[in-house]
């Protein structure tokens, strides 16, 4: 079963699980047209059902789907067997058969309270169903099993019962403040709604800032537009000997005279 298709399936099932009571084991209502589309898709019913819901179930039929299949003949012999493998439940009409999909209606009426799925190909008993809260239904579409999605007054009175749900918890509410302020002469106050402040980035998923290296520019590039003052060189003053001087200066006389 490909993943999204699991969803799907768990996706509306948890919808009549929260809104409708399902509980697992699942109770499947099989009736004969069913049986028929999976001897000619030969496809094994149980094995397929198990692992498209992947959870335990009850797969269950009635007495008046087997006398109806049985009154068609020997044409229906191969899905009628199939048939006889699931659970016979009661309906009811153990006395006086009725035809099966009259039996499966009334086995849904009334908001169908005992939580069956319908397993069925008959158009007219899905369109049926449909008209149920709280019903789901199921067939085969190409050899795989499919789950319809939830009806419309199905949402409708899922909706009605969250609403209600509310409304009750609000009144609740109401009730207790006024016993308080009746006993003890003080009102519940509903703590005032404080909004979050943005927090800052987590110091640990932050890159730390990568130190630039001092790079120092070569003696080429320093010249007088380097921003660098220059320093002026000194002369030094060459120290003459004493003697050398004296016979410098005897020489200067010699050269005037």
């Amino acid at each position: 079963m490909k993943i999204t298709q699991k969803r799907k399936v768990n996706r509306y099932m948890s919808f009549f699980r929260n809104n409708f009571g399902f509980r697992v084991p699942y109770q499947v209502l099989i009736d004969g047209t069913l049986c028929l589309a999976a001897l000619e898709g030969q496809v094994r019913v149980s094995e397929q059902l198990i692992k498209y819901f992947q959870c335990e179930l009850k797969l269950l039929t009635t007495q008046c789907v087997i006398l109806e299949m049985e009154k068609l003949g020997s044409s229906v012999n191969g899905a009628l067997s199939i048939c006889k493998q699931f659970a016979v439940h009661k309906c009811g009409h153990e006395k006086k058969p009725v035809p099966a999909s009259k039996c499966l209606e009334s086995m849904i009426t009334n908001n169908n309270p005992n939580r069956y799925i319908i397993a069925t190909q008959d158009p007219s008993l899905r369109e049926v169903a449909r008209t149920i809260p709280g019903t789901p239904i199921l067939y085969l579409h190409i050899r795989s099993p499919t789950l319809e999605k939830p009806s419309q007054l199905s949402s409708e009175l899922a909706g009605f019962n969250i609403r209600t749900s509310i409304q009750s918890q609000g009144c609740t509410m109401e009730r207790l403040r006024q016993i308080k302020k009746q006993e003890l002469g003080t009102d519940i106050k509903e703590k005032p709604f404080k909004r979050r402040k943005p927090k800052g980035p987590n110091p640990l998923s932050c890159k730390k800032k990568k130190k630039k290296a001092n790079i120092r520019e070569p003696l080429e590039n320093v010249g007088p537009s380097s921003s660098q003052p220059q320093r002026t060189k000194r002369r030094r003053r060459a120290k003459i000997a004493e003697h050398i001087r004296q016979e410098l200066a005897g020489r200067l006389n010699v050269s005037k005279v």
